[in-house]
């Protein structure tokens, strides 16, 4: 390729939904008021219809036609339909040119076993919106490294749509925001801020594609071709209800796996009930966990930003370029995440 050439692909690569830095992405388009929001259950299942109203009329209050997959009410144990089942709801609602966004209804388990099942071609050449969060990280982190589609590690179809979380998603998939993302500032009626505090585990700036997920789910997938590379990335995690000694293995496998090399920068986000509990005396803490593994990398890390099981939530999307400021808890979008 002439520099001619290079300096004309480099131009029109934003308007591609291409990142020039870390090679081909795929970006979907923006969602937009009227569009249609594609529900679908790929873990566990509807439990009961009420619940999945709520979900329904959380998406038309943002202003959104929904429809319902074709199995979503089915069940297998704790899945929410077989495999099969599972994967065709994903895949119908891909190659669905009356659907612009997907947005899967929970997590639990079974995202995972359909990865081998999906259509990647069609997604390909079909890029829309799929957010969630929790066990939904296999997906996200799967299709990303099968089409290079951003994906967005955000609000599930239950979850809390509060002010804070709702005005992230909108910032992210509809208004095509470089964003940036700070924790709340409030102290409420306390001398100093008590929540939603930053931890700076190693001070510094830095950027990198944004990968990550919930903890346990991308560990659960490493060594598999359904894991984007983590060279140059920002890694961002969070988890729920796991032991210290868990966050341990989980962060020891990463560091095994050559990720932590690899990386750019580390972001945690809320690891929700992983205190030490009753009974566990001489445990060790997160705050030793971020000492014993990645203040040796000596790569800018911080913990505390708003991703993970709670309430208030970033929608952060996956393969997108991203800076860290670790110092402030800062993560600054490069570029916006849709066309």
């Amino acid at each position: 390729m002439n520099r001619r050439n290079f300096l004309q692909n480099i131009a029109i690569a934003p308007a591609l939904g291409l990142s020039v830095e870390t090679g081909a992405i795929i970006k979907a388009k923006r969602l937009k008021i009227g569009d249609t929001i594609g529900l679908v259950c790929p873990a566990a299942p509807a439990f009961n219809k009420e619940g999945v109203q709520v979900v329904v009329e959380s998406m038309e209050a943002l202003g959104f036609k929904v429809k319902l997959g074709k199995n979503i009410w089915k069940r297998y144990g704790y899945l929410a339909g077989t495999d099969e089942d599972r994967a065709a709801d994903l895949n119908d609602m891909f190659a669905d040119t009356d659907v612009s966004g997907i947005v899967c209804v929970h997590g639990g388990w079974g995202c995972a076993r359909l990865l081998p099942l999906l259509n990647y071609d069609v997604i390909k050449k079909n890029p829309k919106v799929i957010v969630g969060y929790s066990d939904v990280t296999a997906l996200l982190l799967g299709i990303h490294a099968k089409t290079g589609l951003v994906t967005f590690h955000g609000p599930v179809g239950s979850s809390t749509w509060n002010e804070f979380s709702v005005n992230y998603f909108k910032s992210v998939l509809m208004n095509a925001e470089k964003v940036k993302y700070e924790n709340p500032k409030s102290k409420g009626d306390n001398l100093t801020q008590v929540d939603d505090r930053i931890t700076t585990i190693n001070k510094g700036s830095s950027r990198g594609k944004l990968v990550g997920g919930n903890l346990t789910v991308l560990c659960h997938i490493l060594g598999s071709d359904y894991v984007p590379d983590f060279k140059n990335a920002i890694l961002f995690c969070e988890d729920v209800e796991e032991a210290p000694y868990r966050i341990d293995r989980m962060l020891n496998h990463l560091k095994l796996c050559g990720a932590f090399d690899k990386m750019n920068g580390f972001v945690f986000g809320k690891c929700t009930k992983c205190e030490p509990g009753s009974g566990s005396y001489g445990s060790l803490t997160l705050e030793d966990l971020w000492e014993d593994h990645l203040k040796p990398t000596k790569k800018p890390a911080f913990a505390g930003a708003m991703i993970g099981h709670i309430a208030n939530k970033f929608t952060m999307p996956v393969g997108l370029e991203a800076e860290i400021n670790a110092d402030m808890g800062i993560i600054q979008f490069l570029e916006a995440a849709v066309l």
